[in-house]
Parts: C-alpha cells; sequence; structure tokens
C-alpha cells in the first residue's frame, strides 16, 4: 500500500478500509511512514472523520501496535478513571491513591499536556526522581504494592497512541471526537481495566468545549469501551474555569497534597468523592455512588489515602520527602501579583487562555518533545462568581527571572472578566451510561 492513496481517500471523504486502517498504524509505529504523511493523514481525519467501523479498527490497531497488560496475579478489581484535560485538572493524581486505599487497584496509563492543557504525567515528574517510564514488570510491582501505578506510553504500551499524541500536540489537532476517543480508549484497553469512569470536560476551558459536542464524544467512547468489554461511565463537568486554584505543574502537586491531607479546594475534593465512588462501584466495593464517595471520604480524612500516594512515590523513584517538606518541589524563583483592574465579580470568558498563559511562563509545549518548566504557573488567590475590588490580587504569577511574563499577564487579562455576576456552570453537568 501507499500512504498517499490513503490520504486521498479520506482527504476527499471516503472510507478507509480496515486493512487500510491496520497498514497506516502498523507502518508508522515501525517507522516506515514519516511524521508529515502521517500529520497529513491525521489531518484528513480531523476534517472527514470516521465512522463506526473505522474507528473501532483505528481504535482497536492503536490496542495491538503494543502489549495489553494482565494482572492475573492481582486479585483486586482494577478500575481506571480518565478525563478529557482541562486547566488546572489535578483530579486523577489525588483520585488514584484513595480509590486504592479503598482496596481497588488503579492502573493509570496517562498522558502530557496537550495544547493548552496540562499534563498528569508531566505533573507527577515534577516531583524529584519520580518515573513514569514504567515497564509492565514495573507496573505490576508498583500495582501489588501500592495499589497504584501511574505510567506512560512505552515502547510496549500503545506505541501508536504515543506517537500520534505528540503528533497532534504538536500540529494543533486536538478538538476531533474520534481522535480523542481512539487516543483514551486505546490506553486504557491497554491496561487490562474491569471498569473505567470517564470526566468529559466542557466549557472555554477544555478540548471540547460545546457540551452537546462533549455528550457525543462521550457516548462514543462509551461505545468504544463496551465493543472491547470494558464497562464505562461517563460524566460532564465544568472547564469554564480553573479547577481547584493551582494551575501549573509542581503548584498542582501542592493542592492535591492539600486534598489528600483532607483540605484543597472544594470543587477539587467534590470530583475525588465522586469519581471515587463510581470507580468503587464499578469493582464492586460499594453499593452506590453514594456510598463509595463516604468511603473515599474516609479514606482521605483518616489519612490512608495519602498514605498510599507516599508509598507510590518511592515506588516509582520520587522523593517522599517532598510530601511533607514542600519546598523540596520545584519552585519559581519570582512570584509577581497580578491584580483587579477594576471592581466587581469575577469570571472566566476564555479559561483556555489561562492554560496558555501558564505554556508562555515555559510550563507547556508548542511542539514534540520540548521540555517544560515544572514551577512555573498561576495560584488564584479570586475564584469565579467571587467579588474583587480594584487592587486585589487576582493570581500570583510563579516565573523564571521574568521569561514570558509580560505574554502572561495579556492572555490573563483576554481569560478574564470582571462586571455584573457571572451564570456559572454546574460543576457536574451530567452522567452519561450508555
Amino acid at each position: 500500500m501507499d500512504v498517499r492513496t490513503l490520504i486521498r481517500t479520506k482527504r476527499e471523504g471516503g472510507e478507509l478500509s480496515d486493512e487500510e486502517i491496520r497498514f497506516f498504524i502498523d507502518e508508522y509505529v515501525r517507522g516506515d511512514i514519516e511524521h508529515y504523511q502521517a500529520a497529513a493523514l491525521v489531518t484528513a481525519v480531523f476534517i472527514r472523520g470516521l465512522n463506526d467501523r473505522e474507528l473501532m479498527t483505528w481504535t482497536a490497531s492503536m490496542v495491538r501496535s503494543g502489549r495489553v497488560l494482565t494482572f492475573p496475579s492481582l486479585p483486586q478489581k482494577k478500575v481506571d478513571k480518565h478525563s478529557t484535560g482541562g486547566v488546572g485538572d489535578k483530579v486523577s493524581i489525588a483520585l488514584a491513591p484513595a480509590v486504592a486505599a479503598c482496596g481497588v487497584c488503579v492502573p493509570m496509563i496517562s498522558g502530557r499536556g496537550l495544547g493548552h492543557t496540562g499534563g498528569t504525567l508531566d505533573k507527577l515528574e515534577s516531583i524529584p526522581g519520580f518515573r513514569t517510564d514504567l515497564d509492565p514488570d514495573a507496573i505490576l510491582r508498583a500495582l501489588d504494592r501500592t495499589g497504584v501505578a501511574f505510567g506512560q506510553q512505552t515502547k510496549d504500551l500503545v506505541p501508536a497512541d504515543r506517537l500520534l499524541y505528540e503528533l497532534r500536540d504538536a500540529t494543533g489537532l486536538i478538538e476531533s471526537v474520534p481522535l480523542i476517543a481512539s487516543s483514551i480508549v486505546s490506553k486504557k484497553l491497554a491496561e487490562g481495566l474491569d471498569g473505567l469512569v470517564l470526566d468529559v470536560k466542557f466549557g472555554s476551558g477544555a478540548v471540547v468545549p460545546d457540551p452537546e459536542h462533549g455528550r457525543e464524544l462521550a457516548h462514543v467512547m462509551i461505545r468504544l469501551a463496551r465493543s472491547q468489554g470494558l464497562r464505562a461511565v461517563a460524566y460532564q463537568t465544568a472547564m469554564d474555569r480553573p479547577l481547584g486554584r493551582a494551575v501549573g505543574h509542581a503548584l498542582e502537586i501542592v493542592e492535591c497534597l492539600d486534598c489528600l491531607a483532607g483540605g484543597g479546594p472544594d470543587d477539587l475534593r467534590e470530583l475525588v468523592l465522586l469519581f471515587g465512588g463510581e470507580m468503587l462501584v464499578l469493582a464492586g466495593e460499594a453499593p452506590s455512588v453514594e456510598a463509595g464517595s463516604r468511603e473515599i471520604a474516609r479514606a482521605i480524612d483518616e489519612g490512608r489515602a495519602l498514605g498510599v500516594f507516599e508509598l507510590v512515590v518511592a515506588e516509582q523513584g520520587g522523593d517522599p520527602r517532598c510530601l511533607r517538606e514542600r519546598d523540596r518541589l520545584p519552585r519559581a524563583p519570582s512570584v509577581e501579583p497580578w491584580k483587579a483592574p477594576s471592581t466587581g465579580i469575577l469570571s472566566f470568558r476564555d479559561n483556555r487562555k489561562v492554560g496558555l498563559a501558564v505554556g508562555a511562563l515555559g510550563g507547556g509545549r508548542s511542539k514534540m518533545g520540548q521540555g517544560i518548566d515544572p514551577a512555573v504557573g498561576l495560584v488564584w488567590r479570586a475564584r469565579a462568581g467571587e467579588a474583587v475590588t480594584r487592587g486585589d490580587v487576582l493570581a500570583e504569577i510563579h516565573h523564571r527571572d521574568g521569561f514570558g511574563l509580560g505574554a502572561t499577564e495579556t492572555l490573563l487579562a483576554e481569560a478574564i472578566s470582571i462586571g455584573p455576576a457571572p451564570k456559572l456552570a454546574p460543576l457536574v453537568l451530567a452522567r452519561i451510561d450508555a
């Protein structure tokens, strides 16, 4: 086959055969298709889409590009949660150890920052020494010893998605239902899961801002998962404002530690309890989401969840002293207060620009393989819906010697609005189970 034929077929609105899809995925992973050729085909898919048959084959081919994990020696159920991404979305980091503290294993293959969003792996790797490049044996050991494994797409685990994920990020091909769905579900199918909770964000800071578009994505992912025998449930949650107060890798780790200590922002804790309760239901460890949420709350408030996270950090090569002595985490050398230009009620007219502001400081990527600064970011001192007075500190900008500071301040000014009381979306819009 010739990849140029596939590009032309999809560009002109045609359907790719199962054989053609398998050829593309296999040859791209093998290195026999150039990145620019893959980008052309992915662009055509972005524009033209994939029908159900194409998407099923595309996803299955991504899964079979590497190993599918199995854990026959672990008696516990294996359940995971995945988010479509957002600004300040650090839920997974606090959630996984809380669920493990309740007796359920969480093998979590996560991604890096995508566009304006932060990545779970990038945040965890801001902990000195923390490794996410786990091979299957290391994942099994981590699950056996701690109940949690935070891993990335290695050469053995969904290598096709690792390549396509970086390609989409570097070329701006992010907001596509079939590409998002296949990326997420392929990773989860490779984990050998018994259940999956999907967090589909909506609002200006989401990868898929429109709630109806997000509902479509949720249905597609659930169909994909269930077609392969994986039980899945989705929630639509708000991303029209940052989640929590911190946006930036090490800063978000600090906020997760606050949550695991029984504090932290209310919205972060609410989602941890909700998703954790659903995960316990899928694992057969709770009769209802409400009962499961109570179990998660007890695990956090009794300190068991934080204890699990300490074990996870040590198991994956990190320095557990950072969790108690937070000055050991990366810290930006300078903090600039960013003040309210007027008096009124704070709202976010374009939350996406908050994520881009962190990128301007060095906390994001604009090309494949680019490094990031884990110390930079924002901490909001005022939140959406709160009254502010001109001159109040809205946010603290953690920066390195002024790098990107001017661009960040411009982006933040474009991100917010101060005026009449806004109509805030509910934190949880809907639960989708079919």
